[in-house]
């Protein structure tokens, strides 16, 4: 296997997502960084800090030169950032030293790679953002078809009273609108300019305010006059929501997991993984591959909140932190996000098995509602215990709680023994999700 399962050509169809593969590539970073490098010799063009005809050069070069990435290994790693072998290798490439002489002016290392990840990140983010709109009106179609389908609610494991199942798919959705606007709000502070210079005082960088506007328009970028070199929250709040949002569809998946397994089968995913040995086998492998990756993801984002902790106006040690982990982090939550899409439009449920498992002989899932019956004419522990007693009858004797209720307490309503009259909120929540998902 490669060092990591999403450069591994055996097991990116499990684990890879091609778009961010892309997004993420070394020649992607190059052509990103040669996109700010140009963006910066116009602005100054513009402004007259460097000759126009120069700048109109190098804005030309940088989208024709052609560099090769593992050219500029050796020299990365002794200087442990990439720019000056690209401005080296631009110099060599262009053949033209009285133009791109001004190519990098005044700029530092950090400036440029911080803007160029951020110019991808962009397209991460409308990526993901189209990914969540899919999820959440295919999780609204199917929470407002089984609005009302009972199915039993579980507290730790257990069956504790009755639910539907399109609450519980509403319960994977609500989350994923919630980030869905934390996206919104997430945006301009992360997609925004760095020009700031060696020590972020734009020292060398004449008429800077002008040119980090120019620049941020050029690039469709934010401008700031706040310098980020050794400030990483944004990058700290962009690895945060991922770990957000694969929370959240890990917890669906958990829950796929459980509704899956043998002895339960109240739901169905349309087809699954095969075992090597055992025919009749169909893993639930996007469902367990939602936990994994919510599990790395939470993983990653420890070490990146953690390069939050940087030293003085810049830091190497912080800033490596950040290389070895953003790249995985956003690739995990991209295959999550895609493999919850093409799980919400496979799931089915099963109302047979559903409604089994609420009536399952002994009808102890209504203990509940017959004890706040009883509430009504006596003292709610006197109610407790006597319920709790009942169900411990149930259990010895065999016989369904239902029935020793009607003997001893002819006068309840028969209606407190159907799960549909036990539902409570459950299918208006599904409804209210279903309402709020259309709107995607």
């Amino acid at each position: 296997m490669a060092v990591t399962p999403f450069d591994s050509a055996m097991m990116r169809g499990l684990f890879g997502d091609d778009d961010i593969a892309r997004l993420f590539s070394d020649s992607a970073e190059v052509r990103a960084m040669l996109l700010v490098e140009g963006a910066l010799a116009q602005a100054q063009g513009e402004l007259g800090v460097i000759p126009s005809d120069s700048a109109a050069f190098i804005k030309r070069a940088v989208m024709e030169v052609q560099i090769d990435p593992a050219g500029l290994s050796a020299e990365t790693g002794i200087n442990a950032v990439v720019v000056p072998a690209l401005v080296k290798a631009f110099h060599a490439a262009t053949e033209a030293p009285e133009h791109a002489q001004y190519f990098h002016w005044g700029a530092t290392s950090q400036d440029i790679m911080d803007t160029a990840l951020v110019l991808r990140l962009k397209q991460v983010l409308a990526l993901f953002e189209e990914r969540l709109k899919a999820i959440i009106k295919a999780l609204g179609t199917l929470a407002e078809t089984h609005a009302d389908l009972p199915m039993a609610g579980r507290t730790y494991g257990q069956i504790a009273s009755p639910t539907t199942f399109g609450a519980t798919v509403a319960t994977w959705g609500m989350p994923l609108i919630d980030h869905f606007q934390r996206l919104t709000e997430l945006r301009p502070r992360l997609l925004r300019i760095s020009l700031f210079g060696a020590a972020g005082t734009a020292s060398q960088l004449e008429k800077a305010p002008e040119l980090r506007r120019k620049m941020a328009m050029a690039l469709g970028l934010t401008a700031t006059d706040t310098p980020w070199h050794s400030t990483r929250d944004s990058i700290a709040d962009y690895s945060g929501w991922l770990a957000l949002v694969t929370g959240s569809l890990g917890k669906m998946g958990e829950d796929l997991l459980l509704l899956t397994q043998s002895g339960i089968a109240e739901v169905s995913l349309g087809g699954g993984g095969s075992s090597s040995t055992m025919p009749q086998k169909s893993n639930p492998v996007l469902p367990s591959l939602l936990v994994a990756l919510a599990r790395q993801v939470t993983a990653l984002n420890a070490a990146l909140q953690g390069a939050q902790i940087h030293r003085q106006q810049r830091d190497g040690a912080a800033w490596f932190v950040e290389w070895m982990n953003l790249g995985q982090i956003t690739m995990a939550t991209g295959r999550a996000l895609t493999a919850t899409g093409d799980l919400s439009g496979n799931i089915t449920p099963d109302p047979d098995r559903m409604l089994t498992h609420i009536d399952d002989g002994l009808g102890l899932i209504y203990a509940e509602a017959l004890s706040f019956e009883l509430a009504k004419t006596q003292p709610r522990p006197q109610t407790q215990a006597e319920v709790k007693a009942l169900c411990q009858q149930a259990k010895t004797d065999a016989t369904p709680l239902p029935d020793l209720a009607r003997a001893k307490w002819p006068d309840n309503p028969a209606a407190l023994f159907t799960p549909e009259n036990q539902l409570g909120e459950a299918p208006a929540q599904a409804r209210t999700f279903a309402k709020a998902a259309k709107a995607y």
